[in-house]
């Protein structure tokens, strides 16, 4: 298991300047946004506009802040993102502009490198995770501060940090939640290499 820091992640501006990002993880290591299998990142949306083309990609969004946004399809249909919906899958050739319903928002974002990595994302409201494959890497981000237990020892998450379990390696924590909510916010997303 390895635990991400919001603090550690790279802030960068979008490919098409109208942006920042956070990256949280990026695979392989060494790669750039040319070469990379899959990255895992946070946008900050403070305007209307087009997404980035990122052409061979596969890419799911959700909300994570905000009042929403809502999507312009290629096909002419519209896609909502709420902070309570599930997440958006979309191949990265497609033109999609993006419209706030009010103010910012900010958004989880991955992509997977056809022909080297799929992936799914969900979004949970509680600790226990689905079931998955044991060739899956796992990475889940918490949209709220929680205290977890790892081997009977109490452990603070941020809002916004990442956990990373290799494939095979079981959820560790059972949860702690404030007692004015019912459950956690957590976003879920499953990488497979594709043969």
């Amino acid at each position: 298991m390895q635990i991400l820091r919001r603090e550690t992640y790279r802030r960068m501006p979008w490919k098409n300047g109208q942006g920042m990002t956070e990256e949280i993880a990026i695979f392989p290591l060494e790669s750039g946004m040319e070469d990379f299998d899959w990255r895992l990142s946070i946008a900050h949306v403070g305007a209307d506009g087009p997404f980035s083309l990122f052409p061979g990609l596969d890419r799911s969004i959700a909300l994570l802040d905000g009042e929403g946004m809502a999507l312009s399809l290629p096909d002419g249909k519209s896609e909502m993102l709420t902070k309570t919906g599930q997440p958006f899958a979309f191949p990265g050739d497609w033109v999609i502009s993006s419209r706030n319903l009010a103010a910012k928002t900010i958004d989880l974002n991955i992509m997977t490198r056809r022909g080297r990595f799929r992936h799914e994302m969900c979004r949970q409201q509680h600790f226990a995770l689905a079931t998955r494959s044991e060739a899956a890497i796992t990475l889940v981000v918490f949209n709220q501060d929680v205290t977890v237990v790892d081997k009977d020892q109490p452990l603070s998450l941020h809002r916004f940090d990442t956990v990373i379990l290799e494939p095979g390696e079981p959820w560790p924590f059972t949860a702690s939640v404030p007692s004015d909510t019912t459950g956690c916010d957590l976003l879920v997303v499953t990488l497979e290499r594709e043969e």
